[in-house]
C-alpha cells in the first residue's frame, strides 16, 4: 500500500540524551528539517534514572553541549543537575523535541525510512539514532539465578547504599560502576566482590594519549562490525578519593573469581565452598538499545553495527556501513559524554552531506 499526502522530514533523531541533543542542535544550525523523539517523560536522558547518591563529583564528567557549558562538579545529585541542564538546553535552542514517544520499529520503504512509535508514524530521509544503552541492562545467566531468595539489583535500578546497611552484599562486575558501588557500600555493609577477569588497575594519570588509545580501540572494533568493548579494558580502573575508606577496609584486595552457581541463600564457588549473601548487585554493564532498528539489518555477522571510519576523527565514526541514511551516535567510540557531543556534530554533517548528494522524493 502506498501512502498519500505524507509529510517527509529530512531527519529524525531518536533519543534526547547528550548525543541526541548535540545532533539536534547541529542539524538546526545546518538548516535540516527534523524532529527529536524521546521516550522519557521529561528531559535528562538516562541521567534522570540514576541513583540519588551519585553526585556530580562522582561521575566521570559531563561534557559541554554545543554552545552551552556543562554544570560544575559539585556534590549535588546528578539525577537532578543534568536533567535541569538538558531541559534548559532544549528550551534555549528551541529543539524540536516530542515526548514521551517510544519508537518500536524503523523500516526501509524505498528511498525513505518509516519510523513507527506508540505516538504515531513519521517518514524521513535520514535517521540519527541516539538511544544509548540504559534501557538494556545486561545480567549474565548463572545456574540457579532464578532460585535466589534475596534481592537482586542491576546498576540500572541501584537503590543507593542506605538500602543495604548492615547486610551482606555480593557485587558482581569489574568496571567503574562496581568500584563505585564498593566504595559506597563497604563502610555500611559487608561486601564481597567477584569478577570474571582480574581487574586491571591504572597507576598512571589518565592522559589524553591514554584516552585516545582507548577510543581508537573501540573504533577499530566497530569498523570491523564487532560489538563495542568497554573502554575500561584499555584504560584500567582507578580509585578516587571517594573510595578511600573502602580501600582502607581492604575490599578491593579481596576479589574472588566468579561463582559456579547461585543458590537460594547465596552462591556456590567453583571449589565447592558456599557464600551466604542477602543481595546481589549486578554491575555487569549494558548493551546498545538497537532492537527498533532490527528491520534495517544493520548488524554484521560478528554481532555489531559496522560504522564507516572518518580519517583523523575516531569519534566521528557514526555512519552505518550498510545504510548511509542511518547515523549512530553514542555508540562505540562515541559512547561517552565527550564523544557523544562530537559525534552529534559528525552525524549532522553526514546527514547534510547525504541530503545534498541525493534528491529523495516523498511517498505519493
Amino acid at each position: 500500500m502506498r501512502c498519500t499526502h505524507v509529510d517527509v522530514l529530512d531527519s529524525v533523531v531518536i533519543g534526547a540524551g547528550q548525543a541526541g541533543l548535540a545532533a539536534s542542535r547541529h542539524l538546526l544550525r545546518l538548516g535540516v528539517d527534523h524532529i527529536l523523539l524521546d521516550a522519557n517523560p521529561g528531559p535528562g536522558g538516562a541521567w534522570q534514572h540514576r541513583w540519588d547518591s551519585l553526585g556530580m563529583d562522582d561521575v566521570h564528567g559531563v561534557a559541554d553541549l554545543p554552545d552551552a557549558p556543562a554544570p560544575p562538579r559539585t556534590a549535588e545529585p546528578a539525577n537532578r543537575v543534568v536533567p535541569a541542564y538538558f531541559g534548559s538546553y532544549e528550551e534555549s535552542f528551541s529543539l524540536p523535541v516530542l515526548r514521551p514517544v517510544r519508537v518500536d520499529r524503523v523500516t526501509s520503504e524505498g528511498e525513505l525510512l518509516r519510523v513507527r512509535a506508540d505516538a504515531g508514524t513519521w517518514w524521513t530521509r535520514t535517521l540519527v539514532n541516539a538511544t544509548g544503552t540504559w534501557t538494556r541492562p545486561f545480567v549474565p545467566y548463572y545456574p540457579g539465578i532464578e532460585t535466589f531468595a534475596g534481592e537482586q539489583f542491576h546498576t540500572a535500578d541501584y537503590p543507593g547504599p542506605e538500602h543495604f546497611t548492615g547486610r551482606r552484599v555480593l557485587v558482581v562486575g569489574g568496571g567503574a560502576s562496581a568500584v563505585q558501588f564498593l566504595g559506597e557500600l563497604a563502610p555500611v555493609a559487608d561486601v564481597v566482590w567477584t569478577t570474571r577477569r582480574e581487574p586491571v588497575w591504572r597507576t598512571d594519570d589518565f592522559t589524553p594519549e591514554v584516552g585516545l588509545a582507548a577510543v581508537t580501540e573501540v573504533e577499530r572494533r566497530v569498523r570491523a562490525g564487532l560489538p563495542p568493548a568497554s573502554v575500561v579494558g584499555v584504560t584500567g580502573l582507578a580509585l578516587r578519593p571517594q573510595e578511600a575508606e573502602a580501600a582502607r577496609l581492604g575490599v578491593y584486595g579481596r576479589r574472588r573469581e566468579m561463582f559456579a552457581r547461585i543458590e537460594p541463600d547465596g552462591v556456590r564457588w567453583a571449589d565447592g565452598s558456599f557464600e551466604a549473601v542477602d543481595a546481589i548487585l549486578w554491575a555487569t554493564g549494558f548493551r546498545a538499545a538497537l532492537d527498533h532498528l532490527a528491520p534495517l539489518r544493520l548488524r554484521s555477522a560478528a554481532g555489531g553495527v559496522q560504522l564507516v571510519a572518518v580519517p583523523g576523527n575516531v569519534q566521528g565514526a557514526t555512519t552505518s556501513a550498510v545504510d548511509p541514511r542511518v547515523q549512530l551516535v553514542g555508540y562505540g567510540p562515541s559512547a561517552s559524554t565527550v564523544g557523544a557531543s562530537r559525534a552529534g556534530r559528525a552525524a549532522a554533517t553526514a546527514v547534510r552531506r547525504y541530503l545534498s548528494e541525493r534528491a529523495t522524493p516523498g511517498p505519493s
